[in-house]
């Protein structure tokens, strides 16, 4: 027999609550599929699959979404499964945003600011850890639009997790709005809430 458990959302030990309760109904060779949406689920579903006897494979499906598969190879006796054996929390994890106010970084040369916010959005998305959001505003708004030549790089942190969102008031006030290429449009209200829930800010 094949059950799914989805787990997409779920704070830990919840997904490994809601598998250990599926191991526990099951029969030798029955097969569960489970969906989590974060590493700590994925590797605390490995430590049960250790501790019941299940067979384990995991794999990304996108960003943000991990299937993992067991397999029950004995039938369960009760095995006592306690929460202190389980990593409940994502360690070391703060909120980093990104704010871009200007398609130029610094003052003085706009051709020498131009080649330095390229620069570093270029090497923003090189980082082994993106930053959460990049929020672009005023000038920041023509960085996301057509005929940027940051787009390949924004995309390339969009599809790896990073949110990327452009005030909307900016790219009408530019005649833009039609013209956006990556991310999505955004709001004041938004973009304070961003700017407030974060840990750390980084304004080149």
């Amino acid at each position: 027999m094949k059950y799914e458990v989805n787990a997409l959302g779920k704070q830990c030990p919840i997904p490994v609550v809601m598998t250990k309760k599926v191991i526990d109904q099951s029969g030798t060779g029955d097969e569960i599929e489970i969906l989590v949406d974060n590493e700590t689920a994925v590797n605390n579903l490995s430590r049960l699959a250790n501790k019941t006897g299940c067979t384990f494979v995991s794999e990304k499906l996108e960003v943000k979404k991990y299937r993992v598969k067991m397999k029950v190879q004995t039938e369960q006796t009760g095995t006592e499964v306690k929460e202190e054996e389980f990593v409940c929390e994502m360690p070391g994890k703060k909120v980093k945003v990104a704010v871009i106010s200007a398609d130029v970084m610094g003052k003085g040369d706009d051709e020498l600011g131009k080649v330095l916010i390229k620069g570093f959005l270029y090497a923003l998305s090189q980082m082994e850890t993106h930053v959460d959001t990049i929020l672009f505003y005023n000038g920041g708004a023509k960085l996301t639009t057509e005929g940027s030549d940051s787009i390949e790089d924004l995309k390339k942190m969009e599809a790896e997790g990073t949110e990327i969102l452009t005030c909307g008031t900016c790219l009408k006030h530019y005649g833009l709005m039609e013209k956006l290429l990556v991310g999505k449009v955004t709001d004041m209200y938004t973009i304070t809430e961003r700017m407030m829930g974060a840990d750390k800010i980084i304004r080149p």
